[in-house]
């Protein structure tokens, strides 16, 4: 069993190689001993005013097994241990008869892996995606979008291919403690990601890889017996006794809706998909509230964030472009510490609107994450149930946000935009406008697009904000918004040993529009155990 090494440190300018040499002086053996390594995790570490980088790496000694349990014997140190192999549980199908193959409604993370998994197991599955196939999507955003300003309520940077996460940042870095989230990591590395992502700390893919790994994943669920129906929305249920029967099925345009019968369906709709959560509770899904998160979106020059985090060695061309995570303790209120969300270094900032008449703001970058600006969303927590609302109420409480700030910059889809200089006097911002947002910025009252518990908040922040990294307040920050998609208000409550929607048996809710994830790997991975779930309930079928 090979040995792991953690806790090896680099200078910036040393290279990989002497990690061998470093791992034999810690293992209390000599250099040539080690037969074989290899990097684990990668990690940079600016703590202490020193940039250096932070290793773990795998080793193998000459001799094999003796040798290496020789060695561990005579050592007593806990950042020298073996390498557990991970336990992959063996899948035991159910027995129980599958009326009809099983349904993935939404083919974004949560939806797709859920597929994925069904179909490496031969389940067959069908999937229905509401909006287009990558190829056709993109030219929906980049020219129809973007450049006519036609926005497409069936195929735009949330609906199609990959969903929401197809033209987000890809950052895959998760909280979650989960020996899955290796392999959600080693699929994407399949379907195309760079092989740093099982290595880095923080990994992340880019907004220019995505599509093709989302394509490359549909094609192989393809391969092996599954199906996926592009421009089709689930438009209704059947419910009777409190067992999902059928569905409805809308197929492109505004004919009557095609009635399917259906064994499972798992139900990854996304977090904007607002009126299939209202279609579900009139078909008497039960729904709830969840706190969830609403801000604005904060834009610095890369430059200044570099020199926050990496101060002199900041532009080294090892190191990349600096992120940051911060919680704005002096912000805290009865909704708590305003927080950085979803911060993209070398980024730039894009719609997130599912419907016309909308604007809302999100983060994204590309693989080399080259751009001249960072980004992340400033937030704080609301909770609809303190505040008197219901599921619906809530949903509708985002969105009138959302108008507001659409209507503030003349309907035109121009995000509006302060100096954060200028938020805090209170005054407006005049002189020339470079967003990085697609379809352009004016200049605009940020407060008129935010709730004033979250303007509140920024007002106690930036100033703080601004004494400990230079500049974070000041003249060359920008302030857009809303950021109202930073999670949903709602959860579809289930049973937590079927996973099962709570009175609709049959429909298994997942990922972040069920209110049980919170970006790509941790959607990736619930839509797996609920595909699990399935397996372990039901034969394939026939």
């Amino acid at each position: 069993m090979p040995i792991v090494v953690r806790n090896l440190t680099l200078p910036l300018d040393e290279s990989e190689e002497a990690l061998p040499s470093l791992a034999a002086k810690r293992m209390r053996v000599e250099s040539k001993d080690i037969r074989h390594w290899a990097v684990v995790k990668r990690a940079v570490d600016a703590r202490r005013g020193q940039v250096e980088f932070v290793y773990q790496i795998e080793v193998a000694l000459e001799g094999g097994g003796d040798a290496e349990q020789k060695c561990m014997r005579t050592l007593r140190k806990q950042d020298v241990a073996w390498l557990e192999p991970a336990k992959n549980q063996p899948i035991v199908y159910g027995k129980e008869s599958m009326s009809e193959r099983p349904v993935v409604v939404g083919f974004g993370p949560a939806g797709m892996f859920a597929a994925l998994r069904l179909a490496e197991h031969g389940y067959r599955p069908i999937v229905l995606e509401r909006g287009r196939d990558v190829r056709r999507r993109h030219h929906d955003v980049m020219v129809s979008y973007y450049k006519d300003r036609q926005f497409d309520p069936t195929s735009n940077l949330l609906y199609g291919e990959g969903g929401a996460g197809t033209y987000s940042d890809g950052k895959l870095y998760t909280r979650r403690n989960d020996a899955m989230c290796g392999s959600v990591l080693e699929k994407l590395f399949q379907f195309g990601a760079d092989p740093d992502i099982l290595v880095n700390t923080r990994p992340h893919i880019g907004s220019d890889r995505l599509p093709t790994i989302c394509t490359q994943l549909r094609k192989c669920i393809e391969s092996l017996g599954g199906e996926v129906r592009f421009e089709q929305q689930l438009a209704a249920l059947t419910v009777n006794d409190k067992m999902l029967a059928s569905i409805d099925v809308q197929e492109g345009g505004p004919d009557t809706p095609k009635n399917m019968r259906v064994g499972p369906v798992i139900l990854g709709i996304g977090h904007s998909a607002r009126d299939t959560i209202t279609m579900l509770a009139s078909h008497g899904v039960k729904i709830e509230t969840k706190p969830f998160q609403i801000g604005v979106r904060i834009e610095h020059p890369q430059a200044m964030v570099d020199q926050w985090q990496f101060g002199a060695a900041a532009g080294h061309q090892r190191l990349g472009a600096a992120e940051y995570h911060l919680v704005a303790k002096e912000a805290a209120s009865e909704h708590g510490d305003m927080f950085s969300f979803c911060m993209c270094p070398g980024g730039i900032i894009l719609p997130s609107n599912e419907s016309p008449g909308l604007i809302a703001t999100n983060g994204a970058s590309r693989a080399q994450r080259s751009s001249l600006y960072a980004n992340a969303g400033l937030v704080i927590t609301l909770d609809p149930a303190k505040m008197g609302m219901g599921p619906l109420e809530a949903l509708a409480y985002q969105r009138d946000w959302e108008e507001k700030a659409f209507k503030l910059t003349g309907s035109s889809y121009r995000v509006p935009v302060q100096r954060a200089e200028d938020f805090l006097n209170k005054c407006d911002s005049q002189g020339s406008l470079e967003a990085t947002f697609p379809l352009g910025g004016a200049w605009a009252d940020i407060r008129a697009t935010i709730p004033k518990a979250v303007s509140d908040a920024l007002e106690r922040a930036l100033p703080n904000l601004d004494k400990k990294m230079p500049g974070f307040g000041g003249p060359d920050a920008l302030i857009t918004a809303p950021e109202t998609r930073a999670s949903t208000p709602i959860r579809i409550p289930r049973d937590p040993q079927t996973r099962e929607a709570v009175e609709t048996a049959g429909l298994y809710p997942v990922g972040e529009g069920a209110g049980y994830a919170g970006g790509i790997i941790s959607a990736a991975v619930d839509g797996i155990r609920s595909a699990n779930q399935i397996m372990a309930r039901y034969a394939r079928p026939r």
